[in-house]
């Protein structure tokens, strides 16, 4: 009988390198925001293990990678690459935002010229 091996969803991405805290990462897995090979994790002390596929959201990108190794502590961020493959999308070139025209000697942006810099650069994004 072959045991396969498991891990706390939780500490997986932690030693990844995913997350910071293993807390954080625990929240990402109980607020509904983590999907274990397309399934909603309610528990941070879901198991996963080699093959299962995550996604799950980091800023304002959606992360899919598949578990290729399961990590016996956290390591240096080489060591943390090698326990994942990333199968989301590769970043598509992003377009240079335009400077808000200012007034002279005002070097901060106004309220209004914030917003604008975040469409822009959401729009370049897509």
């Amino acid at each position: 009988m072959v045991e396969t091996q498991k891990l706390r969803v939780d500490k997986w991405l932690w030693q990844a390198r995913f997350f910071k805290s293993r807390g954080l990462a625990a929240s990402c897995a109980i607020g509904g925001h983590l999907r274990i090979n397309g399934r909603h994790a309610t528990k941070a002390a879901s198991a996963v293990g080699l093959g299962d596929v995550l996604t799950f959201t980091q800023g304002d990108t959606v992360r899919v990678i598949r578990i290729t190794a399961l990590g016996t502590r956290r390591g240096p961020a080489p060591e943390a690459q090698g326990l994942y493959e990333d199968l989301g999308p590769k970043d598509p070139p992003k377009k240079p935002v335009p400077p808000i025209a200012r007034i002279e000697g005002n070097s901060r942006p106004t309220k209004r010229d914030r917003r604008k810099l975040d469409l822009d650069r959401r729009g370049a994004l897509e």
